[in-house]
């Protein structure tokens, strides 16, 4: 059986549920298909509508807090796969993922901040979870949130 048809069982044995799929912030949808592609707005790490803590990465947030964001993002983001495709079947793989560090122009770990979601991803969804990435220090983002990540997933046509 295909791996990624186990999604849901590996978060439950991971002791995480999928959250409801945050609502757009904004004049813009949280997912298109095109083609064989799903893309995802930029996501933050939202917990009941709320945004988990803000702050900058070296000056308010601590890197744990961070990874603990950035795994918070994926599960945000997997809602929206499941509310776009209905559920995880047609996941083919995670094709790539953009992170954005809010970060104190001393603070140069934000590929150890977007591990967080890396990390999780992978366990997630085995192999299928490996991806290109990108992790950006930026000065400031949305609500004055910590991380922001946008990704990209392979889907079948059906």
């Amino acid at each position: 059986m295909n791996p990624i048809y186990h999604l849901e069982e590996r978060l439950k044995a991971k002791g995480l549920a999928l959250p409801p799929a945050p609502t757009p912030l904004g004049a813009y949808v949280p997912a298109v298909i095109s083609g064989n592609l799903l893309f995802l707005s930029g996501m933050l790490p939202l917990r009941d509508a709320r945004l988990i803590r803000t702050g900058k990465a070296g000056f308010d947030v601590t890197l744990e807090e961070l990874r603990e964001d950035a795994a918070q993002v994926v599960l945000n983001a997997l809602a929206v796969v499941k509310q776009t495709l209905g559920d995880f079947n047609r996941i083919v793989r995670c094709v790539k993922l953009t992170g954005y560090v809010a970060s104190a122009d001393t603070f140069y770990e934000q590929p150890q901040v977007i591990n967080g979601a890396s990390e999780l991803l992978f366990e997630l969804m085995g192999e299928r979870g490996r991806h290109c990435r990108s992790a950006v220090g930026v000065s400031v983002l949305p609500l004055n949130s910590p991380i922001e990540i946008d990704f990209i997933f392979e889907i079948d046509k059906c």
